[in-house]
């Protein structure tokens, strides 16, 4: 069976992570993604050498893509952007507000000028207002919108992936797949606008709205869960450690009775309810990292499958690249780079009756000569 996309034609301009992000979704479900440098190349390229000579941000970000090298300042060049523009369904660029209005590809402009195209945007701040020409990165917008204040412990800190990029990326993926199927009932073409701020301030909905509307900010809380206790990592007495989470009263006694070996303590004023266990966490922890050091850690870890307690290892990235999990369900595939095949993540879509076809990451320009004869051709 057909890719679910194929057929569909997306032109970017895009730089970084956010907008190459949503197209490397698209292109994983069959569309054909016209991505458009300058003639140094998406700076991207050129945030490290790890993978093969490659930046491992860009071959996460670009694989399935035709690469077109233009200089919009050139006049030639410029005919084969709007010439390639013309004959799209999507078009998506992560330009500044500004620098777009001033090209005329804003997403209002250019579905104004092609009714039937669907054109989106993605920026910092979202046209309009005062912070909407700012620059803004990953790790601005998560300051700006309070990750950084939720995250760490005593000291402050950021995600430890693009959280902001890819919230942008997946806000503005569900935008144009819910625009390519609303197109296929009317004709209508669409503009998306999409502001990273706006879709970070929406993960951060939840802290967010107890914030405003209960006790104010709340503290830190590190490995620790801030509103549900026992939530949290505990060293087991092998030096392995183990996340656990108790989600309700009933799993709590089930975990006292059956893993700490005390019904006692399940019902100890102290930590009988999830609200008295988060006032008195400090000791409830206390509690628990000592009967982890006295217990053989299998029979903890025996323990908790018994009681039917979630528990998680902590890993870290060599153990996820090997996860159990991951290699047992055939998640990886090979995809040629400049210098050769290496292993990635296969995309996450799991879609019956289709299997995604072989992809590789482009070296720049790659498919200019192509792109252009298509476009001669064409016309």
């Amino acid at each position: 069976m057909s890719a679910p996309l194929e057929g569909v034609i997306v032109v970017s301009l895009e730089q970084a992570i956010s907008a190459p992000f949503a197209t490397r979704q698209l292109a994983d479900l069959g569309a054909t993604i016209i991505k458009i440098e300058r003639p140094e190349g998406d700076f991207a390229r050129a945030y490290d050498s790890n993978v093969q000579g490659e930046s491992a941000f860009f071959v996460w970000a670009n694989r399935g893509k035709q690469s077109v090298v233009l200089d919009i300042k050139n006049p030639d060049d410029l005919a084969t952007f709007w010439a390639l523009v013309a004959g799209a369904d999507v078009f998506i660029h992560n330009i500044a507000p500004g620098a777009a209005a001033r090209l005329g590809v804003s997403a209002h402009t250019l579905h104004a000028r092609f009714p039937s195209l669907i054109a989106c945007e993605i920026s910092g701040y979202g046209a309009g207002g005062p912070r909407s020409d700012d620059k803004a990165y990953d790790l601005a917008i998560q300051a700006e919108a309070g990750v950084f204040s939720v995250t760490g412990d005593a000291e402050m800190s950021k995600v430890g992936f693009s959280a902001a990029d890819i919230s942008a990326a997946m806000y503005a993926l569900s935008g144009i797949l819910a625009s390519l199927v609303r197109r296929d009932r009317t004709g209508a073409g669409a503009a998306i606008e999409v502001s990273m701020l706006e879709s970070l301030a929406e993960w951060m909905s939840a802290p967010l709205y107890a914030a405003a509307h209960g006790g104010g900010q709340a503290p830190r809380t590190g490995r620790r869960h801030h509103a549900i206790a026992p939530y949290g990592t505990f060293a087991l007495s092998d030096g392995c450690t183990v996340l656990l989470a108790i989600q309700n009263d009933r799993e709590w006694m089930s975990f006292a009775e059956k893993v700490l070996g005390s019904t006692e303590v399940g019902t100890d004023p102290r930590f009988a309810t999830n609200s008295v266990r988060i006032a008195n966490v400090a000791a409830l922890e206390s509690v628990i990292s000592a009967r982890f050091s006295e217990v053989p850690a299998e029979d903890i870890r025996a323990a908790l499958s018994t009681a039917g307690i979630a528990t998680a290892k902590v890993n870290d990235l060599a153990q996820v690249w090997q996860h159990e999990q991951l290699r047992a369900r055939d998640r990886f595939v090979d995809v040629e780079l400049p210098n050769g095949p290496i292993e990635m993540l296969k995309s996450p879509f799991d879609i019956s009756e289709w299997t995604p076809g072989a992809q590789s990451v482009p070296a720049l320009g790659e498919h200019d000569a192509a792109i252009v004869r298509r476009i001669v051709e064409t016309d």
